[in-house]
C-alpha cells in the first residue's frame, strides 16, 4: 500500500509519543491475533495490551481491520518487499521464497491469512483489503515480473497476472491449510511457470 494512503487513515500528530503509541497498538494487534484469532480480537483488548486508551485507537483507526492492515503493510515491506530496482529472475525467485517464509514463520503472516479469510464473508473488509494492500502490492509484483520478462530472464507462457496467480495460489493454499511450504515446491513453481533463462 502506498505510504500516503496509510498515513491518510491516521490522524495522529506524528510526535514521538504518538509514534510510540501507534507502534505499540500495531504490535499488540499482531500478537493478540496470533494468540486469540480474528474473531476474539477486540479494540478493548488491543488497548489493554498496548497500554493506550480505547479512544486513542478509535481516533487513529475506525476498526480492527484497519489496524491489522497497517500492521500487514508495515511488516510486509520489512519482511518481503517487492524487488523494484531492475529485478532479475533470481530476485523474483527470492521474493517467492520470502513470501512463503512470511506466511509460515512470521507471526505477521497470520495477519495476512486472517484478512484473506475475513474478506470472504465481509464485503467491507474485502474492499479495504483490495484497495490498501492486495491491489498496490499486485501492481508492484506485476512490474517486477514484467521487467524480468522484458530483459529475457523469464519467459512464462501465461500473462504476468495469470502467472502471478498460478505462483502465489498454491503457496497461499498450503499456508491456509497449515501445510508445509518447502523450498522445493517454490522452486518447482518458479521453474515450471516462469521458464527462467539458463545461467
Amino acid at each position: 500500500m502506498p505510504a500516503a494512503n496509510s498515513q491518510a487513515r491516521r490522524t495522529h500528530s506524528g510526535n514521538r509519543r504518538d509514534e510510540a503509541a501507534r507502534l505499540a497498538v500495531l504490535h499488540a494487534a499482531d500478537d493478540l491475533l496470533v494468540e486469540q484469532g480474528f474473531g476474539a480480537l477486540t479494540i478493548e483488548a488491543i488497548a489493554r495490551r498496548a497500554g493506550v486508551a480505547k479512544q486513542t485507537i478509535y481516533r487513529w483507526w475506525p476498526s480492527k481491520v484497519e489496524i491489522l492492515l497497517d500492521t500487514l503493510v508495515e511488516d510486509s515491506e520489512k519482511r518481503f518487499p517487492v524487488p523494484a530496482d531492475e529485478p532479475t529472475a533470481e530476485d523474483v525467485r527470492g521474493y517467492l521464497h520470502d513470501f512463503a517464509r512470511f506466511l509460515t514463520d512470521d507471526p505477521a503472516g497470520a495477519v495476512l491469512l486472517a484478512l484473506i479469510a475475513e474478506a470472504q464473508h465481509n464485503p467491507g473488509t474485502a474492499e479495504t483489503f483490495q484497495r490498501d494492500y492486495l491491489g498496490p502490492r499486485r501492481d508492484r509484483e506485476r512490474a517486477m515480473l514484467t521487467h524480468a520478462i522484458g530483459t529475457g530472464e523469464l519467459s512464462p507462457a501465461l500473462d504476468p497476472d495469470a502467472a502471478l496467480d498460478a505462483l502465489v495460489g498454491p503457496i497461499l493454499y498450503r499456508a491456509l491449510t497449515g501445510a508445509a511450504i518447502s523450498p522445493d515446491l517454490v522452486n518447482t513453481l518458479f521453474d515450471t511457470l516462469l521458464n527462467p533463462r539458463p545461467t
